[in-house]
């Protein structure tokens, strides 16, 4: 195999090994909600400030075909992240971030979940 051949095949697994995310809400400011709505979850979320300079952070997902909603309570200090799937929704994942007094949320695509899983 040449070195192009080579660097090209290396690229092209480090692109698609990237995180790809479908969609993206930044929230700036307490009480303000964001929302996604990504694979089988849409999901809303704001936060609040709580003690110690952390934020809490509310995030309610709801199935697109309908059942009950799930809710995900976590505080976040500042330069936190954390990734996660809901319970029996494995083709959404959602990461939330905090930077300052912004909190970005973002959810990544059912397609590159089974890229990453195969």
């Amino acid at each position: 195999m040449t070195r192009m051949t080579l660097g090209a095949l290396l690229s092209a697994s480090l692109f698609l090994a990237t995180p790809a995310f479908a969609e993206e809400a930044t929230i700036g400011r307490p009480i303000q909600a964001g929302s996604l709505h990504n694979g089988s979850l849409d999901m809303v979320v704001y936060y609040v400030p709580a003690d110690g300079g952390l934020l809490e952070v509310t995030a309610t997902a709801a199935p697109k075909d309908g059942g009950d909603p799930m809710r995900v309570v976590m505080a976040l200090a500042d330069r936190d992240s954390v990734a996660f799937s809901m319970p029996g929704y494995r083709d959404s994942l959602f990461a939330f971030s905090r930077s300052g007094e912004e909190v970005t949320v973002s959810a990544e695509t059912a397609a590159h979940l089974r890229q990453m899983r195969y």
